[in-house]
C-alpha cells in the first residue's frame, strides 16, 4: 500500500532547486555524519594507545558533548529552523563540525579533546541531520522517501571511504594531520552548496497558507503516538550508536584485528549503509512507513548478535552487512515517519524535540557500553545490552499508528 504525501503538486518545485537541495543534503551529511561522527571511531584506539587513555573516555567525547549540547541546542535548532530556514543553520554547522575535526588532530589533554567534542555536537545539531530532513521536506513532496535515501548515502559514503582515507593519510603522514586534512574536506565539500542552496521552493510559503492552521504543538506533546516514536527511535540509536563508537575499539585491541583489516570492515559497514538507505527510501515511498520502520529497527536487533561471532571472519562480513543495512535506514525514516504523523510545519520543532531524545542515547549508549568493557574485561555484557535496546525500539514502533488522523 502507498504511504500518504503532501499535496503540493510537484510541477510547482523547480527541479534545478530539487537537485540543489538533494546535493546539499547528501553533502551536509556526509561531512557532519559520514567523517564528522564515523569517521572519528577510526582514532578511537590511537587515543588509547598513545595517550593511555581508556575506552570510556575515549567514548565520553561524543556523550559528554551530546549531553551537553543536545538538551541545551536541539529543540533551539529545530525552532530557528522552522523560523528562519535550514540553510543558515547548515552555514554554521558545517563550520563548526569540520573545525572540530581539525582541532581534534592538534590536542593532547582530555580538556582539549572535550572542548573539540563541543563543537563536533553543535556542528552535528546545525549542520546535520536536523536541517537535512527539514530542507528536503519542503522541496521533495511525491518522492521524499528517495529523496531522504538518496541524501543519507552521503553518510554511508562518507563512513566507506573515510576509513580507507583516514588509513592511508595516518600511514603516511601520521594520525594527528590525517584528522586535520578530513576536516578541510568536510568544510570543502559541504559549506559552498550550503552556501547556494534555497530554504524552500517558492511554492512552500503559498502552500502552507492555504492549508489549515496546524495544530498546536502542545497537542504533540499530548500524543501518545509521540512518546512511542521517541522512545523507538532513542533505542535504536542507542543500539546503533553504541555498536558503532566501539566497533574499532573492539576489533582492533580486543579482537587484536590490524588497521587494514578493520578499516575494510568499517568501510564494509557503511558501505550496507548504502544499500540500506536505497531501500528503504524506496520502500518508504511504497509501504507504509510503520513498517517499514519496523524491519529497519528488527534488522538492527538481528545483527548485533553476530559480534559475538566475531572471531570468524566470514560471521564478521556477514553482521557488517547486515547492521550497515539497519543503519542505513535507521536515522532516514524517523523524520519520514514523523512528518506522516505530525505535519511538515511543525517537522523542525519535532524534530528538535526527537533528535535531542536521539543524541542523549547515541550519547550514553556507547559511553555505558565502553564502560561494562572497562570494568568486566568482555564486551559480551554491553552487546547484550545493545540488543535489548533494539528489541525495546522495534516494540515501541510496532505500537505506533500508521498515520495520525488529526494533524495537517
Amino acid at each position: 500500500m502507498s504511504a500518504p504525501h503532501e499535496t503540493t503538486s510537484p510541477d510547482e518545485i523547480p527541479r534545478s532547486g530539487q537537485i540543489t537541495a538533494a546535493a546539499t543534503a547528501f553533502a551536509a551529511l556526509f561531512a557532519a555524519v559520514g567523517i564528522g561522527l564515523y569517521g572519528l571511531t577510526f582514532f578511537y584506539d590511537f587515543f588509547v594507545k598513545d595517550y593511555g587513555w581508556t575506552r570510556q573516555q575515549v567514548t565520553s567525547g561524543n556523550a559528554y558533548s551530546k549531553l551537553l549540547i543536545g538538551p541545551l541546542f536541539g529543540y533551539l535548532a529545530g525552532y530557528l529552523i522552522d523560523r528562519y530556514g535550514p540553510r543558515r543553520l547548515l552555514l554554521v554547522g558545517i563550520l563548526m563540525a569540520g573545525g572540530a575535526m581539525i582541532g581534534l588532530g592538534y590536542v593532547s589533554t582530555l580538556a582539549g579533546f572535550y572542548l573539540c567534542y563541543i563543537f563536533n555536537a553543535l556542528g552535528y545539531v546545525f549542520g546535520g541531520p536536523l536541517p537535512v530532513q527539514v530542507l528536503l521536506s519542503r522541496w521533495f513532496t511525491t518522492a521524499r522517501g528517495k529523496a531522504m535515501g538518496f541524501a543519507y548515502i552521503g553518510i554511508g559514503i562518507g563512513g566507506t571511504v573515510v576509513p580507507g582515507l583516514a588509513y592511508w593519510l595516518t600511514m603516511n603522514f601520521g594520525w594527528h594531520r590525517a584528522m586535520q586534512v578530513l576536516g578541510c574536506l568536510m568544510i570543502a565539500i559541504a559549506w559552498p552548496l550550503a552556501w547556494i542552496v534555497k530554504d524552500a521552493p517558492p511554492s512552500f510559503a503559498a502552500d502552507q497558507a492555504a492549508r489549515p492552521a496546524a495544530a498546536p504543538l502542545g497537542e504533540v506533546l499530548r500524543s501518545s503516538s509521540f512518546y512511542l516514536l521517541l522512545i523507538g527511535s532513542m533505542c535504536s540509536i542507542g543500539a546503533v550508536g553504541g555498536t558503532m563508537q566501539n566497533l574499532k575499539l573492539y576489533l582492533s585491541l580486543d579482537q587484536q584485528y590490524g588497521q587494514g583489516d578493520v578499516a575494510r570492515i568499517l568501510s564494509l559497514v557503511l558501505a550496507g549503509s548504502i544499500l540500506g538507505r536505497l531501500l528503504m527510501g524506496w520502500l518508504a515511498d511504497r509501504w507504509h512507513r510503520k513498517h517499514v520502520m519496523l524491519l529497519i529497527y528488527v534488522i538492527v536487533a538481528a545483527a548485533i548478535p553476530l559480534l559475538l561471532l566475531a572471531d570468524s571472519w566470514t560471521m564478521l562480513h556477514v553482521f557488517a552487512l547486515l547492521f550497515g543495512i539497519g543503519l542505513g535506514g535507521d536515522y532516514m525514516i524517523i523524520p519520514l515517519m514523523a512528518a506522516d504523523l505530525f505535519g511538515v510545519q511543525r517537522l523542525g520543532r519535532v524534530m528538535g524535540f526527537v533528535l535531542t531524545a536521539d543524541g542523549v542515547a547515541e550519547a550514553v549508549s556507547p559511553m555505558l557500553v565502553a564502560g561494562l568493557r572497562d570494568r568486566m574485561g568482555s564486551y559480551r555484557p554491553g552487546f547484550l545490552l545493545l540488543m535489548g535496546l533494539a528489541a525495546v525500539g522495534a516494540a515501541a514502533v510496532a505500537l505506533l499508528p500508521k498515520r495520525h488522523q488529526t494533524t495537517a
